[in-house]
């Protein structure tokens, strides 16, 4: 599945709209305490999210896939 739009949220969460019009929130607080992910406890560095389209990324060099995203997804 193809992630059309993503939102950076304050309570390091991430708004997903994907291809077929399912979204949802996913949630990156548990990820957090993972080494690629520790840089991101700063919300400035979390906001920086890339959408890569199969995968959301950031400049630190952590990414999670769609498939990932689609599993822990909260619908909204």
């Amino acid at each position: 599945m193809k992630i059309n739009e993503i939102k950076p949220n304050p309570d390091f969460t991430i708004s997903v709209v994907f291809d077929d019009g399912s979204s949802g929130v996913f949630d990156v607080k548990p990820y957090l305490d993972l080494e690629a992910f520790v840089e991101l406890k700063n919300i400035n560095a979390f906001n920086q999210v890339r959408n890569g389209g199969y995968f959301i990324e950031w400049a630190c060099g952590a990414d999670l896939s769609a498939d990932t995203i689609v599993a822990h997804l909260t619908v909204q």
